[in-house]
């Protein structure tokens, strides 16, 4: 169940990266994936040519609006933050069917594609229209 109020969510937040550290890297992968499945989920919020007006992490959550690109912002923001030495490569996709993934090392695991499921395919089976590193935004976390 998602948190109702965000004293709660960041509590829960913090606790699922401190959580995390020390499981093997699929079962953190799958612990934040399953997470941010939970967020209430909003038509629009985020576009891809605004990254420079995207939130940090923590106005991410005090927002409260959620489409998939701000969930696949919310994985990657959470998985940048665990600062994990196995987790080197993440990388936003935008698929042609509107589908917002992250790609985890070199696309071994794809993430924010549904609620229990993380995907371990070759990312070549989705057509591709959109990529972002996280260089792009990962400053936004300092």
């Amino acid at each position: 169940m998602w948190p109702n109020n965000n004293d709660d969510l960041l509590i829960s937040w913090y606790s699922l990266r401190l959580d995390n550290l020390d499981n093997s890297l699929e079962q953190a992968l799958q612990n934040v994936n399953d997470w941010w499945q939970m967020a209430p989920i909003s038509l629009h919020y985020l576009h891809w040519d605004t990254v420079k007006d995207w939130p940090d992490p923590w106005d991410l959550l005090a927002d409260g609006i959620y489409c998939s690109l701000a969930k696949s912002l919310g994985i990657s923001y959470t998985l940048l933050l665990m600062n994990r030495s196995d987790i080197n490569d993440l990388t936003l996709l935008e698929t042609d069917e509107g589908d917002n993934l992250v790609q985890v090392n070199q696309g071994i695991y794809i993430l924010n594609w549904a609620p229990g499921e993380m995907l371990n395919i070759n990312t070549k089976k989705f057509r591709i229209t959109r990529t972002m590193e996280s260089s792009m935004f990962e400053y936004k976390i300092n």
